[in-house]
Order: structure tokens, then sequence, then C-alpha cells
């Protein structure tokens, strides 16, 4: 950091395996990427490059090779394995990751159906090529899985290989977790929390209002996905309160 400030939070520092941020690169160019790493990247767990974006981006070797240069692993997003999978192309998939150097991989079935003990199979046989996140819940809003439920696929999912269950809410943050207008479905995050590990859970969060819910009651150290670039910055701030909203969250009251 660049000064001393008293009562600070104790944020993990990287490499970490809590208080992850994972970032949304939904089409940056190279040079973009180059300045947002600049500024970011000590801040940046993990970079996905959102849905099938991978696909149809020019010099992405190029592109991934800055991101590499920073340490900052990538991945290319579930939609882009469930358009793998739905062309009968797992093994395809496998071999895309392996030129490209991806060594984080997610498997989710937002997009088509997959019995679930087929996705466990399958996230068991990518844990042999590298680090597993596979996403639970759906991206269709008019489809509610109880809370009961979520906990079950999480926990068979956690079991099968995945170092982290992903709670869907999409790039807008409007599903899954999360209503139609953006707000938590606290009992269901609540519920889940009883039994899945907080820090086994990646939270896509992609709203300011649903990064503060989490961090107050997770702490500086929840992990949150679907970041966007721009918002690094910001929500780093956010977690050390050092934002209007969570400015007096880890203040000692008793020195007030």
């Amino acid at each position: 950091m660049n000064f001393n400030l008293t009562q600070m939070p104790n944020r993990l520092i990287k490499p970490r395996q809590s208080g992850i941020t994972m970032v949304m690169d939904k089409g940056l160019s190279i040079e973009e990427a180059r300045n947002f790493m600049s500024v970011s990247h000590p801040h940046v767990d993990l970079v996905k490059l959102g849905f099938g974006t991978s696909f149809v981006t020019p010099d992405l070797k190029k592109k991934l090779e800055v991101y590499r240069s920073y340490n900052i692993p990538v991945n290319f997003g579930g939609t882009l394995f469930e358009a793998f999978l739905i062309r009968n192309q797992f093994e395809d998939y496998i071999a895309v990751c392996r030129d490209f150097g991806i060594s984080y991989m997610e498997v989710s079935d937002g997009s088509i159906t997959i019995p679930h003990a087929e996705k466990c199979g399958y996230i068991e046989k990518l844990t042999k090529h590298g680090t597993v996140l596979s996403e639970v819940g759906s991206k269709d809003a008019a489809h509610i899985i109880p809370p009961y439920k979520w906990i079950e696929l999480m926990r068979a999912e956690l079991s099968a290989g995945s170092t982290y269950v992903i709670a869907e809410a999409r790039e807008a943050g409007n599903v899954g977790i999360y209503r139609g207008s953006g707000e938590v479905r606290e009992g269901l995050v609540q519920e889940i929390l009883t039994q899945i590990p907080g820090e086994q859970i990646l939270w896509e969060a992609p709203q300011k209002a649903q990064q503060l819910y989490f961090i107050e009651l997770l702490g500086c150290n929840v992990n949150l996905g679907n970041i966007a670039p721009t918002e690094v910055i910001p929500l780093e701030a956010m977690r050390m309160g050092l934002r209007g909203d969570t400015f007096h969250l880890f203040l000692d009251t008793k020195e007030a």
C-alpha cells in the first residue's frame, strides 16, 4: 500500500485461496488489457473471458500473454464449455485449453441441461488437467432452485473436485442468487452458508450493492466474481473500508 493507516482489515495477500477477485473481461483489446493490468494486477486473482468471447477475440494468444506476464490465470468461462459439450466436443475443449495454456476451467450448465451426475463426471475429468470452478444456478430467471438443492449441488461438485463453486448471477447480476431487480436473495445465501464453507464459494456480484452485501456479511476476504475491469480498484477500496459504504465497518468504535 502507498502509506500507513491504522485499523485496517486483515486483507489476505496474493497468492490467496480466499478473498479472490475474479474479473469478467467481455472483450478488452490487447492494449486495454495491458492498461488494466498495469493498475489493477495486485488486486486481481483470476480473469474470465466472458461467455464465448475467446472464440472471436483477435490475437487471443497475445492477449493471454498480457495476463500471463502478470501471473494472472485466465479461464474461458462456463458458456464456452457448454458450447463444446453440446456439440459433443468435450475432448476438443480439453485440447483447446491445453493449446492456449489455460489451467483454470469452468464447468456450468446454465444454458444446457446436463444430468448432475454427468456434470460431476466432467468436473472429475477436468481436475486432471487443471483447477476447476463449477457454476451452480440457472441463467433462466424463471427457474427457481430451492435452497436445499443449491446445497446438494454445491456439495456434490466440491466432492467431485471443484476448487470453488460459483453462485450464478449472470454478468448483469439479476438471476440465481439475486432477484430480477438485483436484490440479494438473503435467505438463500444464508441457508447455503449453513452447509457450504464460504471460502469455497465464489459469489458473482457485478453490482456495487451486491459487493457491499457480501463484504458486510462475510468480511473483506469474501470471494467475488464477475467484477468489471473498471470496478477492481473501487472494489478493493470498499473491501478495505476506504469507501463511504464500508467506511465505519472495520473501525474500532471503542477508540472513537
